[in-house]
Order: structure tokens, then sequence, then C-alpha cells
């Protein structure tokens, strides 16, 4: 759905209710697997700008994601449609049946588990700290008490930003500002310039941050539990979540997965089949 029609439903309520009557509209549900089977397509989102997992390199998508969603092309009995889109849009358009699948890097939340249904993990992924590099001000967690923090608007990281207050506070500490961004380039580019203290992130991104530019930043302590990232579908889509539970399953038995792992990350994961927030 694109902008003028989204506005159009939301806010022209009596035209968009006489539409739903008259059946020329239906509310946005997830195709079925027998849907996508016989429609000969299925619609998965996708970002671009989340270093390992899915961005831009020459002017070609790239990345772990981008990789496994070929694998998956490479084996699915019909044609999978990629829309690239902003973040903060995506799960919210997977959650209300307008993509069939998030194919990106998203944390598993209880939060998110609300509305979405999380697939076989891809990835581990335990919250950090990156700081300018040099920056002496910051050498460990109680040195991030009043300082100003950036992390990306509607991720699991700001959700997760509690878990570093409690961390302050037994040091005697408090959360200073909190400024989010739309992306995390956006809050590399601010912290380089001290705009901003820290940034917090995946290890995994921040790890591919700094190997990338080693004379910028400097990778910190970690400020999270252990957590995991999926790719997900809306909730009570269970037959085409057991269809990517079952590609994601083979990709790890047959070491396709590790390998890609290894490649973008440097590591592998030892990881449940399922996992849940809750």
């Amino acid at each position: 759905m694109n902008a003028t029609r989204r506005g159009f439903l939301t806010t022209s309520a009596t035209a968009g209710s006489f539409l739903l009557a008259a059946g020329l509209i239906r509310p946005a549900s997830a195709a079925t697997l027998a849907e996508i089977k016989a429609s000969g397509t299925m619609t998965v989102a996708t970002e671009d700008d989340f270093k390992p997992f899915e961005f831009i390199q020459d002017g070609k998508p790239t990345g772990y994601d981008t990789e496994l969603l070929e694998l998956l092309r490479k084996t699915a009995p019909f044609q999978i449609k990629q829309e690239t889109i902003p973040w903060t849009g995506l799960l919210p358009g997977v959650g209300s049946g307008k993509y069939d699948a998030a194919v990106t890097a998203a944390l598993i939340t209880a939060e998110r588990e609300k509305f979405l249904d999380f697939c076989s993990p891809i990835a581990e992924s335990t919250d950090f700290y990156v700081k300018k590099k040099g920056n002496a001000a910051i050498a460990s967690i109680k040195d991030l008490a009043g300082k100003k923090c950036g992390v990306q608007a509607g991720s699991a990281m700001l959700s997760a930003l509690p878990e570093l207050e409690e961390m302050l506070k037994v040091t005697g500490g408090k959360m200073g500002e909190v400024v989010q961004y739309v992306s995390y380039p956006e809050a590399y580019q601010d912290l380089a310039i001290g705009r901003t203290d820290y940034v917090v992130n995946t290890q995994i991104n921040l790890q591919s941050l700094v190997q990338d530019k080693p004379n910028v930043f400097e990778l910190g302590q970690a400020v999270s539990k252990k957590i995991y990232i999926a790719w997900a579908v809306k909730k009570g889509n269970t037959e085409v979540k057991a269809m990517l539970d079952t590609f994601l399953l083979g990709a790890r038995k047959s070491g396709e997965m590790a390998a890609l792992q290894q490649k973008w990350f440097g590591l592998t994961f030892d990881m449940p089949e399922q996992w849940s927030a809750a």
C-alpha cells in the first residue's frame, strides 16, 4: 500500500466504510501458503540500510539476509517478489497482512510476538555500545551515565534500553538523553562528529561497523542479555511459517547457513530451532 492509498484509507473513514460494504476492498489479510501457490507469487518485505544483513553495494542489494533469500528462491515453487521499504514500516506491514513475510534482521521480542510469529532464528544477538575512537571519557558501562545515546527509532535495541538503565543504576548512574534515528547510518554519522556519545546496536552490526572504520569507531561492552534474530510472518499464518522454517532448518543442516554466517559475521551460532521472548 503506497502512501497515497494509506492516507486515503485512514483519513477517509466514511468512503472506506462504503467500499468495504460494497465488497470493493477488504481488510488486509496475509496470504495462506495455498493462496501463495495459487497466485504463483510470495511478497516479502526487506530494507536496504542495515549492514551486514541487508544493504546496497555497487548499486545492488547484498548481505546475509539477501543471500539467504536467494537460496530460498532456488527452492521455492513460486516467484518471490521483494519490496524494499523503510524499517519503520516493515514489521507493521507484515503484521497487517500487506506482506507475506519479513525477510529482515528482526530481533524477537515479546512485544513483537503479539502480532508476529517468528521463524527459526537466523542469528543470535546481544546489544553492545560503540563509541568514537579515542573517547577516553567512556571506558566501561558506568561511564555511559548521563551521556547522549543514539539508537534506531522503533528498533528492539530501543526497547531494550531499560536493561542498560538497570546496569547504570547499579553503578549509581542514570541514562542520559536518547536520540532516535530513522536509520543507523545517520546515528553513526552523528557519533563520528560528536553529536552523540555512543550508539547501541547488535554486536554483529557494530563489529561490521568497526571492521569497516577502525580509525573512527571502537566497540564497547554488552548492554543486554542474549536474544535472537529471525524472519517473521503475520501471527497465525502457520503454513507460511512452517514453509520458511523447513527452508531455514534445511540451510542449517546443509551447512549453507553457517557458511553465510562465517562470511558476513566472522563467526557462527549455536541456536535453538525455535525461540520465544515471552
